[in-house]
C-alpha cells in the first residue's frame, strides 16, 4: 500500500512537471523573438553549470571560461539575428550583408579566441585541472550551448512558429511513445549495460510514433504551411521519424556521460525529472538535425 502512495506521488510530481514545461515550452516558441532567446539563454547557462559539475570545474576559472564564451556566442548570435535589418543596411564594412556568411566568419575566430584562454587557464593554474576537465568545458560549449542555439535558428525560419515544433516532436513526442510501447511490448533490449530499460520495440515505436505526430500537426497546419514547404505531410513526417533516431541516440548518449561519473541526474532543478540536461538531453541533439533537414527540405 504504502509503496502504491510512494508511486502515484512520484508520478504526481513528474506529472505537474511536464506541465509546466509545456506550458513554458508553447509560450516561448508561440511568442518567439527576444522572449525565447533569454528562455533558450538561460537553458544553456543551466546546462553548462550542470556538465561542469559534473567534472568539478562549475565554479573555477575554467568553468567561467565556458560561461564567458557561451555568453558571447549568444550574444553575436542575438545582434546577428534579431538586428539583421540594421546589419544589412548598415554602412559599416565591419558587417556583412548576408547574414549566414556574418556568423559563419565570426565563429572561427571565437571559438579560437575560446581555445587560446582556455589553454592559457589550464597552463597559468597547472596543476589545479586535468585535461578531461578542460576537454569538457570545451565539449560542454558545443554540447549544450551551441545545440540549443538552433532551435533559435529553427523558430526563425520561415514558417518557423511551426516548423520548431518538430524539435519537439522528435525528442518528447519520440520518448513518449518509446516509453509506451517499450513497456508493453519491449523484450529485446539494445543496450542493457547502459539503459537496461530500452528496447528495440520501444526504439521502433518512438521513430513510427514520431514519424505519425508529425504527419498529424502537419495535416492540422497544412494551409500555413504550404506556402514554404512543398510536401508538408512528407517533410513533416520523415523529419519526425529521423529526429526521434537522433533524439534516442542523444538520450542514451547522456546517459552514458551518466553512468561514467556514478550520478543518476545531472541536477534536481525539475522535480521529477532531474536538471535541465535530464530533460533537454535528447532536443540537445534534435535540434540542429531538424534545422538542417528543413533547411534541405525548404
Amino acid at each position: 500500500m504504502g509503496k502504491d502512495i510512494n508511486n502515484d506521488n512520484s508520478f504526481m510530481i513528474r506529472f505537474r512537471s511536464s506541465v509546466i514545461l509545456m506550458a513554458v515550452a508553447i509560450a516561448s516558441m508561440v511568442l518567439g523573438g527576444y522572449v525565447l532567446f533569454g528562455v533558450i539563454l538561460l537553458i544553456s547557462m543551466i546546462g553548462l553549470m550542470e556538465l561542469y559539475r559534473v567534472v568539478g570545474v562549475n565554479k573555477s576559472k575554467a568553468g567561467a571560461v565556458g560561461y564567458i564564451f557561451a555568453v558571447i556566442y549568444f550574444a553575436i548570435f542575438f545582434f546577428a539575428e534579431y538586428f539583421k535589418e540594421d546589419i544589412a543596411n548598415s554602412t559599416l564594412t565591419v558587417f556583412d550583408k548576408n547574414i549566414s556568411v556574418y556568423i559563419a566568419s565570426y565563429f572561427p575566430i571565437l571559438i579560437a579566441l575560446f581555445i587560446v584562454v582556455l589553454l592559457a587557464v589550464y597552463v597559468l593554474t597547472f596543476p589545479k585541472f586535468n585535461s578531461e576537465q578542460i576537454t569538457m568545458v570545451f565539449f560542454g560549449f558545443f554540447y549544450v550551448a551551441v545545440t540549443l542555439s538552433y532551435i533559435l535558428r529553427v523558430r526563425e525560419m520561415d514558417c518557423g512558429v511551426y516548423t520548431v515544433w518538430l524539435i519537439f516532436i522528435g525528442s518528447w513526442g519520440s520518448d513518449t511513445m518509446a516509453y509506451v510501447v517499450g513497456r508493453k511490448l519491449g523484450k529485446t533490449k539494445i543496450a542493457p549495460k547502459l539503459s537496461p530499460k530500452k528496447s528495440l520495440e520501444g526504439l521502433i515505436g518512438g521513430i513510427v510514433g514520431a514519424a505519425l505526430i508529425g504527419i498529424i500537426f502537419a495535416i492540422i497546419f497544412k494551409s500555413k504551411l504550404e506556402g514554404t514547404i512543398s510536401n508538408p505531410i512528407l517533410v513533416f513526417g520523415l523529419t519526425g521519424a529521423i529526429g526521434s533516431v537522433v533524439s534516442q541516440i542523444g538520450d542514451m548518449a547522456a546517459s552514458a556521460i551518466k553512468r561514467n561519473k556514478g550520478i543518476k541526474d545531472y541536477g534536481t532543478l525539475i522535480p521529477g525529472h532531474g536538471g535541465i540536461l535530464d530533460r533537454f538531453d535528447s532536443v540537445i541533439f534534435i535540434a540542429p538535425i531538424v534545422y538542417w533537414l528543413l533547411f534541405i527540405f525548404i
